[in-house]
């Protein structure tokens, strides 16, 4: 019943903050060792939102905490990408990737976009504070792994200029700075509704 599907559902994003822990540590160490500010600040991120699921996580009160902590948090994080998003168009084009690695990292993003789609879909106005909150953290998730596949993919594979490559980088960018402050603005406003 729902009690079965809220368990898995928390056994994803116990699963998810593993990786998302791994993936945070490799993108620090790599970006630190090859003087990438994109790959050490996308690391930040996902360090900075794997203690937002971890906080979530070990949340055991159906309050309004819960959505107030991850929606402050997603609204602040939005910050600093906007930053990064910078920071990248200016010093940083993508990494260029052989094409291995960047057809299976496609299908991670795909993979995860979709899912943290159908999870956010999913998550009703009756289903739990902290159901909420993970589904809109893993959508936040997906949309920076989603940007991150756009950059390295116009630099390998692209035949576009750099100028087009920093248009196209810029708009996504924006667009998912945007997308992740709305969703902390939605998980604000579920904490009204809570009071």
């Amino acid at each position: 019943g729902a009690l079965g599907i809220m368990n898995r559902a928390l056994r994803i994003a116990f699963f998810s903050l593993i990786f998302d822990t791994a993936y945070s540590a490799y993108h620090v160490i790599v970006g630190l060792w090859s003087a990438s500010w994109w790959l050490f600040t996308v690391g930040v991120y996902y360090a900075i939102l794997s203690v937002v699921r971890f906080a979530v996580l070990r949340s055991r009160k159906e309050n309004g905490f819960v959505a107030d902590l991850a929606g402050v948090m997603l609204m602040l994080l939005s910050v600093p990408l906007v930053g990064t998003v910078i920071l990248a168009l200016v010093q940083d084009r993508g990494n260029q990737l052989h094409e291995i690695w960047m057809i299976a990292m496609a299908a991670f993003a795909f993979a995860k976009i979709s899912v943290a789609t159908v999870n956010l879909v999913k998550a009703r106005r009756g289903a739990s504070t902290r159901m909420i909150a993970l589904r809109n953290i893993s959508f936040a998730d997906a949309c920076v792994s989603i940007f991150t596949l756009q950059r390295s993919m116009l630099v390998s594979f692209g035949e576009m200029t750099a100028e087009r490559i920093r248009l196209m980088n810029a708009l996504t960018g924006l667009a998912v700075c945007l997308v992740v402050f709305l969703l902390g603005l939605a998980l604000k406003r579920r904490k009204r509704e809570l009071l």
